[in-house]
C-alpha cells in the first residue's frame, strides 16, 4: 500500500527542556533515526512543525500547523491535509524505537478502516497510529470547537484496534511504543540501546 508517514514535531518540549527530536538516542537525532526506519517502506515522509528552518537539514517535505497552538490533534490535520495518499501513518517525534515491521502490519490491517490504532492494555498509541484522509473533517469539527484530545472523533470513524496479540509478534511493546518526554525517559531509553547493543541487534 503507498502511504505517507508523518512525523509530528511541535511539541513544547517543557519537561525536556530542549528539542525532542533532536536528541540523541543510539547516537543519532531521534527524528533522523524515525526517517531512517520508514523509508524503505513509506512512499512518502514529511514532518510536521511551526519551526521549519530547524527542519530543513532532513531533506523532507515540511508543513506548519493550519490550526497552531491546539497540540497533536492539529498536527494530525495538517498531515493529512498535506499528504497526498489516502492512509497515512502518524508518529511524535519523540518515540525512537520505530518498528518498520510493525507499521508495515498495521497498513495491512488499514483497508476498509478510517483508523488503525494500537491498544496494549487499557491504553490506546494514538500517536503511533493509522489514519485516512477521512478524518479530517471530523478532526476540524473538533479543533474548531476547541476539543484537543487525539481520541475525540474516533467515534465519528471506521475505527479498528491493532490488539496487543497481534502487536506482540514485532516484539517488545514496551520498547516499541516508548516516549521520551523528561531527562529520566532519556536515560532509559538509552539503557534501551546499550542492552540492544551487547545482544548485537534489535
Amino acid at each position: 500500500m503507498e502511504a505517507t508517514a508523518i512525523i509530528l514535531s511541535g511539541g513544547r518540549n517543557s519537561r525536556m527542556g530542549k528539542n525532542k527530536a533532536f536528541l540523541p538516542v543510539g547516537g543519532k537525532a531521534i527524528i533522523e533515526q524515525t526517517i531512517a526506519e520508514l523509508e524503505p517502506l513509506m512512499t512518502d515522509i514529511l514532518v510536521v512543525s511551526n519551526e521549519p528552518e530547524k527542519y530543513r537539514y532532513l531533506g523532507v517535505p515540511l508543513v506548519g500547523d493550519i490550526f497552531p497552538g491546539q497540540g497533536p490533534l492539529s498536527g494530525i490535520h495538517a498531515g493529512l491535509r498535506a499528504s497526498r495518499h489516502h492512509h497515512n501513518f502518524i508518529v511524535a517525534c519523540d518515540m525512537p524505537f520505530v518498528d518498520r515491521h510493525l507499521v508495515q502490519a498495521m497498513l495491512e490491517m488499514a483497508p476498509g478502516y478510517d483508523v488503525v490504532v494500537p491498544q496494549v492494555g487499557d491504553y490506546l498509541q494514538p500517536l503511533y497510529a493509522i489514519y485516512s484522509k477521512n478524518c479530517l473533517l471530523p478532526i476540524e469539527q473538533c479543533l474548531r470547537e476547541d476539543i484537543r484530545k487525539v481520541i475525540a472523533f474516533y467515534h465519528k470513524v471506521r475505527l479498528r484496534y491493532a490488539s496487543e496479540k497481534i502487536l506482540g509478534q514485532w516484539g517488545d511493546l514496551e520498547k516499541i511504543f516508548y516516549n521520551i518526554n523528561t531527562p529520566d525517559e532519556l536515560s532509559k531509553a538509552m539503557k534501551f540501546c546499550q542492552k540492544r547493543d551487547r545482544k548485537g541487534g534489535s
